[in-house]
């Protein structure tokens, strides 16, 4: 199935979540629509127009917002009071500005690991989950991205990569880039940021499609990698490290629909494969001849399938 036809939010507003951030919100469908909240990946990268794009706007009422520091929500790219758990406090505190009983959750990547922190706190609040390119933020993971892992695949990629650092730096890539994206000089945080995303874009997808970065786009790029790495040096705020596929134990009652390709390289299949085998309600559908990315036509065609199926839990 394809996506659904580009549609412009019929509701937008901004919601202070602290007295440091303030959300921005935008809702598609009616507003007596069966509600579902997407949840954009990174951390950091904010929603998109084509987010919007995987529900039936005629039956759907699809809640999109931008993460702390991320998108169009303010202030951009701060870390401070910027954890999983204050996002997960976001999410319910959004549910209960919406009044809200229950919603379907739907997030793929980083999203994934935010809607499973966030049914597992409150899983009276959730009818059921769509999730994408499962991770699950444990060390193992970030250290196939940014150790041992992905450069097996992209070698190539990982060279470019490491290439600013120097011999004492590449002993510890992620800490490297973390000094790097917060330091106080801008020319490095914008090239730090460049490479970051170039080789996460590298192997998001079988055939990588990474082009120049618009020069508007640039501090929303720069944003983007500093949440990611803050988040990433911090163990993703999860403690302990196994702490989603432990706590996977408070979906049982919830209804699932895990979405991942064979070939992700950014999220590798084995995430997913052990979520499922503890959520006794999800269905696991592994998408043949696909990476990482959203929107690569297998996984697009699987999400819009899930979003129909879903159709029938919540009448």
């Amino acid at each position: 199935m394809s996506l659904f036809p580009e549609l412009d939010p019929q509701r937008v507003f901004r919601l202070p979540v602290s007295q440091l951030h303030t959300l921005h919100v935008e809702e598609v469908g009616p507003a007596d629509g069966a509600p579902i909240l997407f949840l954009h990946g990174g951390p950091g990268a904010g929603i998109s127009t084509m987010h919007r794009r995987f529900f039936d706007p005629s039956f759907w009422r699809v809640i999109l917002f931008d993460q702390r520091g991320s998108g169009k929500s303010t202030p951009l790219g701060e870390l401070r009071e910027n954890t999983t758990w204050d996002l997960v406090d976001d999410i319910e505190r959004l549910r209960k500005h919406l009044g809200i009983e229950k919603w379907v959750v739907f997030g793929g990547s980083w999203g994934s690991t935010l809607a499973l922190a966030y049914a597992e706190k409150f899983p009276e609040r959730v009818q059921g989950l769509i999730l994408r390119g499962i991770f699950l933020a444990r060390r193992s993971e970030i250290a196939w991205t940014f150790d041992d892992g992905a450069r097996r695949i992209y070698p190539d990629g990982w060279d470019e990569f490491i290439a600013p650092l120097s011999a004492r730096e590449r002993g510890d890539v992620l800490h490297a880039y973390h000094r790097k994206l917060t330091s106080d000089d801008h020319a490095v945080r914008r090239a730090a940021a460049i490479g970051w995303n170039k080789w996460e874009e590298q192997a998001s997808k079988l055939v990588a499609s990474a082009g120049e970065i618009p020069e508007d786009e640039i501090e929303r790029e720069i944003a983007l990698a500093q949440i990611e790495a803050h988040y990433f040096v911090n163990d993703s705020f999860l403690l302990p490290d196994n702490q989603l596929l432990r706590d996977a134990v408070n979906l049982q009652a919830i209804p699932g629909i895990i979405i991942h390709g064979r070939y992700d390289i950014v999220c590798p299949l084995t995430s997913a494969w052990e979520l499922a085998h503890v959520w006794k309600k999800a269905r696991l559908e592994v998408v043949p001849g696909c990476g990482h990315a959203a929107d690569e036509p297998g996984i697009t065609d699987a999400l819009v399938r899930a979003t129909e199926e879903f159709k029938a839990h919540v009448r």
